[in-house]
């Protein structure tokens, strides 16, 4: 017996260490626990997930390895993960508008406090950012070394200068510690002359800004929180914005293609010797716009290859300016000289530039059993057409999409002698669709234009029969077209 007590021993101590390793930190949740877990942790951080994702497999090890370490924080900082793709837990990812995978939410305040993790993807990383997104919003300066790690040369930094750490205006800036405090450092000092730069002389209340481009310094004094925010993310714009493979400007790039403004984009060669030219006169225009609803960037040629493709740009075209609105319109000036600008801006904001639309060209033969619709031919063969017309917006990279094609050629054989109904398909990845009244969040979505112009969106099951029964539900003849037409 007695020898048999270290084999014993071992056992036991091997299932104790199995125990251990398969121990999970990161909480699985799901919409049966979430709201639990939210007014358990005052912090959580959750990443929404779908298994098959490659950068959410990518993540895995990394973030249970950050949340290992950060479960021994004090206090502990919990991470969590939840399967948006499961039908249960998809009106989550709703709610919290997830529109891509992985991402990360951090959660405050039992819900009421909802960010974008913006920080690394490895656990060291991960860690770091955290532990300081756990921590007290704003820091106390209590000297000009203090002020030192909190302002550096490529970061902004918001700071508020108080004769005391009370009443109403430190509250309000507080409060926008927190909002924010995902987007910039934020401290808070008794004494201007711990600051570098700005007027030292000042006692407070002031909020300054510090940044590493334009006037380097802005001062705010109204309090209002939702005014504050606004003049904190307008002044962390820069006049211009550069665009090109400099790592330290893709903050401001994010900064610029996030904001709610009309964008002005300008395209040329950074190496061209009109490219002072260029940039001082976009630096007078967007000057003399300032506050008017628009903001602009200046783009390297070179570094806007997905750009082009996104705009339906060519670089034949350089230099060019491009302005596309908030609700996705877009206007162009090709060939452009740096003397055109002030001009050229000038009409769009009075109303007289054409918009422009991103188009492949219109096919010169169209006879195939399923029509192509390109973004300079759509209203005549969709918006305007007097006939029924089924239409799939697609991508060539569609796995769903390249198993649609053959039945919706099926389809359009089954109507080719009807000439009331057409049967249609649009790149919808090369051309710009109507977003005003198609909404299209994936591919393929499909649509239905009776020949009185309802639209209809079609989401049965991708079937020839299904297809074919919905439209001859839908349809209308030409005599029902009529009748339409006088009673209206």
């Amino acid at each position: 017996m007695a020898s048999s007590v270290p084999m014993i021993v071992i056992v036991l101590l091997y299932f104790i260490n199995s125990i251990h390793a398969k121990k999970e930190f990161v909480l699985t949740l799901d919409s049966s626990n979430f709201t639990q877990s939210l007014a358990k942790h005052n912090f959580l951080v959750v990443e929404f997930y779908a298994p098959w994702c490659g950068h959410c497999k990518k993540l895995v090890p990394e973030y249970e390895k950050a949340a290992s370490i950060l479960s021994s924080h004090d206090p502990p900082v919990v991470l969590a993960k939840v399967d948006a793709n499961e039908e249960r837990n998809k009106a989550l990812a709703r709610a919290y508008q997830i529109k891509g995978f992985p991402t990360l939410k951090i959660i405050r305040n039992g819900g009421t406090i909802v960010q974008d993790y913006k920080g690394p993807r490895v656990a060291d990383g991960i860690v770091t950012y955290l532990k300081k997104q756990s921590g007290p919003a704003s820091t106390e300066i209590k000297s000009i070394e203090d002020a030192g790690e909190l302002i550096v040369d490529n970061k902004i930094a918001v700071v508020g200068i108080f004769p005391e750490f009370s009443g109403e205006k430190f509250e309000n800036f507080t409060t926008l510690s927190e909002e924010l405090r995902s987007e910039y450092e934020f401290g808070h000092t008794l004494e201007a002359k711990h600051l570098p730069r700005g007027d030292l002389s000042l006692s407070g209340p002031t909020v300054r800004l510090f940044k590493p481009f334009d006037e380097l310094v802005v001062d705010f004094q109204d309090f209002d929180v939702d005014t504050l925010e606004k003049s904190v993310e307008e002044a962390s714009i820069p006049i211009v914005t550069l665009f090109n493979k400099d790592p330290s400007n893709y903050p401001f790039l994010a900064k610029f293609f996030n904001s709610p403004n009309a964008k002005g984009l300008l395209f040329t060669n950074f190496s061209s010797d009109l490219f002072d030219a260029f940039k001082s006169k976009l630096h007078d225009v967007a000057l003399q716009f300032k506050g008017q609803g628009i903001i602009f960037l200046m783009g390297d040629v070179e570094s806007s290859g997905q750009a082009f493709q996104i705009y339906g740009l060519k670089e034949e075209h350089v230099p060019l300016i491009l302005i596309q609105t908030t609700d996705g319109q877009k206007y162009l000036k090709t060939h452009l000289e740096p003397d055109h600008i002030a001009a050229w801006v000038k009409d769009y904001k009075d109303g007289n530039v054409q918009p422009f639309i991103k188009s492949e060209p219109v096919p010169k033969v169209n006879t195939e059993p399923v029509k192509v619709v390109v973004g300079d031919n759509f209203v005549d063969m969709v918006s305007k057409s007097e006939k029924n017309v089924l239409i799939e917006f697609y991508a060539p990279w569609c796995g769903h999409c390249k198993k649609l094609a053959p039945i919706l050629d099926e389809v359009a054989l089954s109507f080719d002698n009807d000439a009331e109904i057409v049967i249609a398909k649009m790149d919808a990845s090369a051309n710009d669709i109507p977003s005003e009244t198609f909404d299209v969040q994936g591919y393929p979505t499909l649509y239905f234009k009776s020949a009185s112009g309802i639209i209809s969106h079609y989401q049965g099951d991708r079937t020839k029969k299904d297809i074919i029964s919905f439209i001859q539900k839908h349809r209308e003849t030409n005599v029902q077209q009529t009748l339409v037409k006088e009673e209206l």
